[in-house]
């Protein structure tokens, strides 16, 4: 009796407790925040565990323990993080963010909790790059949004646009370019990790300091607010002393915090480790998202091809002047930019589709574009008297079709569209930029910690290489299949 008295005692305090903590975590906001997690010492992704890391992960972590948010960290390229945030994919920017005029006009910053210095970054032994009038006629390699590169230009630079400082650094040291102006912590992380002596500090880049923030929309000043006193009680409470300590060995959360020591921070890793620690996360990349965005947009586009091409043959001008005017504004602009109209431009008229639907619809309406002329050329091809055989054993033009017209034309249709199929496997690689984390998206970032550009992307391509080496084996055997039915 005693025992039963306990378990429903229990029972009891467990229906209590339970559903307030529950209720208790519904309840916290969640706030997506944008980072690259390719700019390490920032952002970066542990090379043994492959969780996001870095300074300002840790800093916005311990931001949202006190102001009471459950955080979704979104990762994608710098150039697309402020579109992100403007077009509310994001609620703020935690990557290093520099202040400035434009930013301050245009966005909500908050307090700021890193401070840092603009360097200039040569090859070793370049004395013709040692101040920041030295840049004047030559080209720099900076994110062609971010704050360095305002600097560069305004020093008469010509700025090479890449995605971060390991790709700066790697064209630097190949003489594609001959300077960087970046974060002084940023670079020394990059010469503490790679043990380079291809590139070196030349000077500072005439700016007495730089303050770093978070960003976000004007409009979310509840979201500022909370972020301030949040930032100001972990400045005196020393929590942002010491991650800023973890990582630099001085209190960069202070304009006199001192200087950063990165001499003990990460160390060079071996090819074969980084390749090791990266081949299951790219694979789950592939699996994951590029298969099925591939399998699911071809599906989609391959059916709305079927109805172009009908359009475009139809004896209706008008139909045939839309689907005139469909492919032609698909065959006509880069896929990269229907990419950005859909995730970032749709949502200004209110069309906010998340990030592997919108991926899907750019995909599948560019694979409709050119699949409709392939379509259309393979019912073409079909003999007209096809269609008058089958009206005189009374089938209508929807039985003609599927029945009569169509079985012939895949014959036709299947080696273009097979192209076209391989080329929506490689064109996924372009789905970083809405968001996705993809096969080469994995890659870039192991790649950004590492500086193993060819390994890595090497790797990446054999991944690609073997799906396109099995999808042209499966389209030989549909063409053996249909060759079957086809009377010599």
């Amino acid at each position: 009796m005693r025992q039963v008295i306990r378990g429903v005692v229990l029972l009891l305090l467990l229906l209590i407790v339970v559903p307030p903590t529950a209720a208790a975590q519904e309840q916290q906001p969640v706030v997506r925040v944008g980072t690259e997690g390719t700019y390490p010492p920032f952002s970066f992704h542990d090379p043994q565990s492959q969780e996001l890391t870095g300074y300002d992960i840790e800093v916005i972590k311990a931001i949202a323990a006190k102001a009471g948010w459950r955080l979704e960290f979104v990762e994608t390229q710098w150039d697309a993080i402020f579109p992100a945030l403007d077009a509310a994919r994001i609620d703020l920017i935690a990557n290093q963010v520099s202040v400035n005029d434009e930013r301050k006009a245009k966005y909500g910053l908050s307090n700021t909790y890193t401070y840092s210095r603009g360097v200039i970054v040569r090859r070793t032994g370049d004395d013709r790059v040692k101040t920041l009038a030295d840049l004047n006629g030559k080209t720099t390699a900076q994110s062609s949004t971010s704050n360095w590169a305002k600097v560069a230009r305004d020093a008469g630079a010509r700025v090479e646009a890449v995605e971060g400082f390991a790709q700066a650094a790697a064209l630097l040291t190949q003489g594609r370019v001959d300077a960087i102006v970046n974060d002084n912590i940023a670079v020394l992380d990059y010469l503490a990790s790679t043990g380079s002596k291809d590139v070196e500090i030349a000077g500072d880049a005439g700016q007495s300091g730089s303050e770093q923030v978070l960003a976000l929309r004007k409009a979310d000043s509840a979201l500022l607010g909370q972020a301030n006193q949040a930032i100001d009680a972990l400045k005196a409470d020393g929590t942002l002393r010491g991650i800023s300590e973890k990582y630099f060995k001085a209190d960069v959360s202070k304009a006199d915090g001192g200087t950063a020591d990165l001499s003990q921070g990460r160390g060079p890793r071996s090819t074969w480790d980084v390749l090791r620690t990266t081949a299951w996360p790219m694979f789950v990349g592939l699996v994951k998202v590029t298969i099925p965005l591939t399998a699911l947009s071809f599906a989609i586009g391959l059916a709305l091809a079927l109805l172009v091409a009908l359009a475009r043959i139809s004896p209706y001008r008008v139909l045939s002047g839309l689907a005139r005017a469909f492919i032609s504004i698909i065959r006509g602009t880069p896929l990269l930019l229907q990419l950005f109209i859909v995730f970032y431009g749709l949502p200004q008229i209110g069309l906010k589709f998340p990030p592997f639907t919108a991926a899907v619809v750019a995909f599948s309406l560019n694979v409709a574009g050119y699949a409709a002329e392939v379509v259309r050329s393979a019912i073409l091809s079909v003999p007209r008297g096809q269609f008058e055989a089958a009206s005189t054993i009374g089938f209508g033009y929807t039985q003609t079709l599927r029945r009569i017209v169509l079985p012939q034309a895949a014959r036709t249709a299947v080696p273009p569209l097979s192209n076209t199929l391989l080329s929506l496997l490689k064109d996924t690689s372009l789905g970083s930029v809405v968001l996705l984390t993809e096969l080469f998206r994995e890659s870039q970032l192991a790649a950004a910690e590492s500086n193993e550009f060819l390994a890595l992307y090497s790797f990446a391509g054999l991944y690609y290489w073997v799906i396109c080496v099995a999808l042209s084996a499966a389209q030989k055997r549909l063409e053996t299949r249909l060759n079957r039915y086809v009377i010599a």
